[in-house]
């Protein structure tokens, strides 16, 4: 189990000179984040399934940061697998700006140009030593058989199940794997102040391949009209947006239905159930 004192362990062990109040601000499915004094933050894998996704952010996101037009965590030090914990971990720069799930949908607005631009900037070819993720940026009909167990359980709406059937038959992504970020849901978009999109974190699920799956925030965070504005910065093809709408189906349906969400990841996933029925 990861507590405050063993990040406050591994940091004396091999980062002494990185010193501050230690505090638990996040803990997903694959890591806990942890505010260290006021300018960094620690990640560290809580499952072994995420080790391979640390060792993807730590080599890839580097490299992105530079070509981004909104911030996103600066890698600071790498934390090695010891004796008190089993797998690696990052030491990164602390992004300020609240979670845009604290932001009302329709102020969402404000940045909903923003983001298209981000993810144009970001949906590049990548190189063919790229990661690839089996449950991202793939042909969406390989998430048939996970969505047909999440019809299963009750949590997911059964009358979306004809729309995920008309969306699988779109024609697949057939240009080159372009870069992806993975998890486009509101909780991993940092807003500021002013209302503008402030950074975007968590790349764990950095992945090459349909771009549709990043596009998938048009219904995991926006309504219609900041979706229209959305999708009116950027240049993508008819297939392509429907093929947002399933991944945003597919990924809505995985917040509700393969764990127990908090009450801030089952907002995402009700919103996002909704807007899917919607053009």
């Amino acid at each position: 189990m990861i507590t405050p004192s063993l990040v406050r362990r591994l940091l004396a062990a091999q980062h002494p000179d990185l010193d501050g109040p230690v505090r638990l601000v996040a803990s997903g499915w694959d890591n806990d984040i942890y505010r260290l004094g006021s300018s960094l933050s620690v990640r560290l894998p809580r499952r072994i399934e995420a080790v391979s996704l640390m060792h993807n952010e730590q080599r890839w996101l580097p490299l992105l940061r530079p070509v981004l037009p909104v911030a996103v965590p600066d890698l600071v030090r790498l934390g090695s697998p010891d004796a008190d914990f089993p797998w690696p971990w990052s030491v990164n720069t602390w992004l300020p700006g609240s979670p845009a799930t604290t932001v009302p949908v329709p102020a969402r607005l404000a940045f909903a140009a923003q983001l298209a631009s981000f993810m144009t900037a970001l949906h590049v070819p990548a190189p063919a030593s790229a990661p690839r993720n089996p449950v991202r940026g793939v042909p969406l009909s390989t998430r048939s058989p996970a969505m047909e167990r999440r019809f299963a359980t009750g949590r997911v709406p059964l009358a979306l199940r004809p729309l995920w059937n008309d969306l699988v038959r779109v024609p697949a992504w057939d240009g080159p794997p372009l870069w992806v970020h993975g998890d486009p849901h509101p909780a991993n978009l940092l807003v500021g102040a002013d209302g503008l999109l402030s950074g975007v974190v968590d790349f764990g699920d950095l992945t090459a391949g349909d771009p549709a799956t990043d596009l998938a925030a048009a219904w995991l965070v926006f309504d219609a009209p900041a979706r229209a504005v959305f999708r009116g910065g950027l240049d993508v093809d008819e297939a392509t947006w429907e093929r947002a709408r399933g991944w945003a189906l597919n990924i809505g349906a995985a917040i509700a239905a393969d764990v127990d969400p908090t009450p801030e990841m089952a907002a995402i996933a009700h919103h996002a159930l909704h807007e899917v029925e919607l053009p």
